[in-house]
């Protein structure tokens, strides 16, 4: 069963038809840009222009951050549990990044 609303859409997709509202869109009769991922092309360049990040790169400013709090850190406990954090990072980081070359 169609949507209730496919009738109205298509109406309002004709009538913008028939007063040439797409006449002379930029890049009409030319070949789609290939791309690397085209089943998820669309959702990639909606989350970049976003301002999202693949997972890899915001664990890999975390790490940094951990790496920061250990050159100012004394505390021999603290610093053990920052090492430890880092480690784990450090291997979430390769996860995710071969993930993301899927």
């Amino acid at each position: 069963m169609d949507h209730p609303l496919i009738d109205l859409i298509n109406a309002k997709i004709a009538a913008a038809e028939a007063e040439g509202a797409f006449d002379n869109l930029e890049g009409a009769g030319q070949p789609l840009p290939q791309v690397e991922d085209p089943e998820n092309h669309l959702v990639n360049r909606l989350v970049k222009e976003a301002g999202g990040v693949p997972e890899f790169v915001s664990l890999s400013r975390e790490l940094a951050r951990l790496r920061e709090e250990l050159r100012d850190t004394g505390d021999r406990t603290r610093r053990k549990e920052i090492m430890t954090e880092m480690s784990m990072m450090e291997a979430r980081i390769e996860i995710a990044r071969k993930e993301h070359r899927r």
